[in-house]
């Protein structure tokens, strides 16, 4: 049995005529959770936006295969439908959209069967409960007024509520406070199974001390350069980036 879900392979990306990404490589599996950690403008969130299909973005060369299917070619909405997402760092504000309405949209089923509303209203309660977001947001407009640790916790929420294959959380503890941040990391915990997968963005070490993840990796420059368990997250927290930079230099 294949339990790959994401093979990234010699993937270059442009942005703005820029080379961001440089021959990338990354593998993951069911059941596992990998961190992607590296210095500003290294291509972190390149990469996210790149396996998304963002069109601002441009593959020059490479493949990114999908549950064992090569999505190249498959728009944003298509590749979503397929079991990917992607938490901002940035989520924008929809007026006119409320949160329960977005979640039951983006939740419609493909096949055309009805959602089932009772099951949904009772996950959306319990999920906002897990994550300490009252009950009376999801009648609130997408993001509107929002702060940002309440845009932060409603990424996680869609996650919770989609139930996509792989997440891919771009800088979701970026500006958040230690309360936060271990609301967050108990999401991720919520969501994290054996049938699916967490890729997560970060230069920031504090979100690893709640979670437990596989595989580290360090990319610098376009590339990773390396990876490691949760020991590699530890090592950066000590000594920065300085060290890989240098191994990319010579």
């Amino acid at each position: 049995m294949n339990n790959n879900l994401l093979k990234v392979c010699n993937l270059k990306i442009e942005a703005d005529e820029k080379e961001i990404l440089k021959g990338l490589n990354l593998e993951i599996n069911k059941g596992e959770i990998h961190v992607i950690m590296g210095p500003n403008g290294a291509g972190k969130s390149t990469l996210a936006n790149a396996i998304m299909n963002n069109p601002k973005y441009k593959r020059l060369d490479g493949d990114i295969e999908f549950a064992g299917e090569n999505i190249n070619d498959l728009k944003t909405d298509e590749r979503a439908r397929k079991g990917l997402f992607l938490s901002f760092q940035y989520p924008e504000e929809i007026p006119g959209i409320t949160v329960e309405n977005f979640l039951k949209y983006a939740k419609r089923p493909s096949d055309g069967n009805l959602l089932k509303h009772f099951k949904f209203d009772l996950d959306l309660k319990r999920n906002m409960k897990e994550l300490k977001i009252d009950e009376s947001y999801a009648e609130r407009y997408l993001n509107v007024g929002f702060s940002g640790g309440e845009k932060k916790k409603n990424e996680i929420l869609q996650m919770l509520m989609l139930n996509p294959k792989l997440a891919i959380l771009d800088e979701s503890d970026s500006g958040l406070d230690v309360d936060a941040i271990r609301i967050v990391s108990k999401g991720i915990k919520m969501f994290s199974n054996e049938e699916n997968a967490v890729l997560i963005i970060t230069h920031n070490t504090k979100i690893l001390e709640n979670l437990k993840p596989d595989y580290v990796h360090v990319l610098v420059d376009g590339k990773i350069v390396k990876t490691g368990d949760s020991a590699l997250a530890d090592e950066i927290e000590e000594k920065g980036y300085e060290s890989f930079k240098e191994a990319v230099e010579v």
